[in-house]
């Protein structure tokens, strides 16, 4: 039996066939015919191969479903409740009881690894300085340098300690503690690669964007698409270093790249009166860096899985937004006014997000824009790199924080600390998939009340530090992989 996820290699068939079902996030035809066979040996092919590799960022289970549902729900932003319980968002990730069964993230990261190493490994020899320059396979490259990086970032957050905890107390953490994800840099389906370090991950990780940074034209945006920040461009780069770089506590980097990104001019925040029209688009504009393009036609498409009818109270409605987040906005936040609704009926007593509202490819509440990289996060990136130490010529932190509220008809903040960055972190990057990320990286517990807490039993409040911020290996990649470590705590992982 072939190895499904780590080895599986990403051929052109498949590569073909995934922009072919993604035809809508195309302008123009797939530049290949399918064929049962690797056939990178052209520009168009390799094209296409890196078009398809954006493929599994808009499966329900990443980016339009699980990703971003199931660390709400962890971090206490989201809760079951029975109003609406179709029997979904039930994997117990919210509870903490997980398991190694589950491999859907692991996988479709690698996955995405898989076809931009394809890409990445066959581009030497392909310019021909006429119709093929370098520089147009270096943009190639460094779209796949991002998207490795990226998916591997994406794993290591699931899969390992945070890196900050990680790096603080290597002297004392047992050797599984310490262990991340095994990077990928070239698909072998032979291959039985280890776990890396957590803090080697994020080495790797650095130097991909490093590398894809310094050698995209920076002013190459993928041509072809329907949605051009559904794919890499140098902001998005320099905006993924910006959080890497925060989540590694590197603070002047994080700041500089948060910089970078905030002087470009490319992008715009949000006003109040405009926030409440920006989350059903067709494209993203404004503060949008990077995203995931939904559209009904995309061959990962969840349907009624996907994030806009999982977050619907007249779809399934599984998750509802917690009392406990609720209560944080004041009256007249547009956050809250317009970031929240109930059902039409207004009789369940619940408030659901409305930043996935659909967008009416086929019926009002269908497939939604998912955003990963936007303005309002490298403002508060760097406020909080400013407070840590960071510092950027004619800039302050506390002009950063107000940044957010004052667009957003809030109250702003008379001091810069962690309570206020903390705060409106949470306000502004809810049911975006933030919370747990940052709450691991600070080395925050999980603090739920009863009230934001419905339909749980066990692990209403889970501390830091705790083997429960690594998930289970799954099951799978352990059976498949004798050089693959799991994560302690967890039972039925070896077996």
């Amino acid at each position: 039996m072939k190895r499904i996820s780590l080895y599986v290699l990403a051929t052109i068939a498949t590569v073909s066939a995934l922009v072919s079902c993604n035809k809508e996030f195309l302008e123009e035809a797939p530049l290949l015919q399918q064929t049962s066979e690797i056939q990178l040996s052209t520009f168009e092919g390799l094209n296409s191969a890196t078009m398809g590799a954006y493929y599994y960022l808009g499966s329900t289970g990443w980016y339009t479903g699980d990703r971003v549902v199931d660390n709400e729900m962890r971090a206490g932003n989201g809760m079951k409740q029975s109003f609406k319980n179709s029997g979904r968002c039930t994997s117990m990730n919210w509870q903490y009881t997980a398991d190694a069964t589950n491999t859907t993230m692991w996988a479709y990261c690698y996955y995405t690894v898989a076809m931009a190493n394809n890409v990445i490994d066959n581009l030497d020899g392909k310019a021909d300085g006429k119709t093929v320059k370098e520089q147009d396979l270096n943009n190639l490259k460094a779209e796949c340098l991002f998207l490795r990086a990226f998916a591997h970032f994406e794993n290591v957050l699931v899969f390992g300690q945070p890196y900050t905890y990680v790096k603080a107390n290597k002297a004392t953490l047992s050797g599984p503690e310490t262990l991340g994800v095994p990077y990928v840099f070239h698909t072998d389906p032979t291959a039985l690669p280890a776990r890396d370090t957590v803090t080697k991950v994020y080495d790797y990780i650095v130097a991909d964007l490093l590398e894809a940074e310094r050698i995209i034209d920076p002013t190459y945006y993928r041509s072809g698409v329907a949605d051009k920040l559904g794919c890499a461009n140098i902001y998005a780069i320099q905006a993924l270093l910006c959080r890497v770089y925060l989540y590694m506590g590197e603070w002047q980097k994080a700041a500089e790249y948060a910089t970078k990104v905030i002087d470009s001019k490319k992008f715009k925040m949000w006003t109040a009166a405009e926030w409440p029209e920006v989350w059903g688009a067709d494209l993203g504009s404004g503060e949008i860096i990077f995203e995931v393009y939904g559209k009904i036609s995309n061959g990962t498409n969840g349907s009624w899985d996907d994030i806009s009818y999982l977050t619907n109270p007249e779809g399934y409605g599984d998750p509802v937004a917690t009392p406990g987040l609720l209560a944080l906005y004041e009256a007249a936040d547009v956050r809250l006014t317009d970031g929240f609704r109930t059902d039409k009926k207004n009789e369940s007593g619940y408030m659901w997000t409305n930043k996935y509202p659909g967008k009416g490819d086929r019926d009002p509440n269908d497939v939604n824009n998912v955003p990963i990289l936007r303005l309002s996060e490298m403002y508060l990136n760097r406020a909080e790199a400013l407070m840590n130490g960071a510092t950027i010529p004619g800039v302050n932190a506390i002009d950063d924080l107000n940044m957010i509220p004052s667009n957003r008809g809030a109250s702003t903040y008379a001091a810069v600390n962690y309570t206020n960055i903390k705060l409106e972190r949470r306000k502004e990057l809810c049911w975006e998939g933030h919370l747990l990320n940052d709450l691991a990286r600070w080395g925050d517990g999980v603090t739920r009340t009863a009230a934001d807490f419905e339909l749980g039993t066990k692990n209403q409040n889970v501390p830091f530090p705790s083997y429960q911020w690594a998930l289970p290996i799954p099951k799978r990649e352990l059976d498949l992989n004798k050089n693959l470590v799991p994560n302690p705590g967890y039972a039925n992982t070896n077996n």
